[in-house]
């Protein structure tokens, strides 16, 4: 890709200005480099942690994006109930889970 890169920056423009063809290339080339240098990881991230709160159940413990860490006592549509006390239970949304500490023995 360097080779390709130093071809197109040691090339004489023509008369009129620059190719744009060259300008179309090297723009394809630069959207590909972007592509997968930051969305591609991050698209796959993403689907990391999506299968990680599909796989989360009562028990486990977790840590959510706010800090809070505690232990899953029931399970919602779009949320967890978690234990943070021994009286305590707060209602926290699926996507603000970060991690799991721990499993729960199954």
């Amino acid at each position: 890709m360097t080779s390709i890169l130093t071809v197109f920056a040691q090339a004489q423009p023509g008369p009129g200005g620059a190719n744009p063809a060259n300008q179309l290339i090297f723009f394809g080339l630069l959207f590909a480099a972007m592509w997968f240098l930051m969305i591609a990881p991050q698209r796959k991230k993403q689907k990391a942690h999506d299968q990680m709160l599909k796989e989360l159940g009562n028990g486990d413990e977790i840590v959510t994006a706010g800090g809070l860490l505690g232990t899953i006592v029931g399970v919602k549509d779009d949320r967890f109930v978690v234990r943070v006390a021994d009286t305590t239970k707060v209602e926290v949304g699926k996507t603000f889970v970060s991690s799991v500490v721990k499993k729960a023995d199954s």
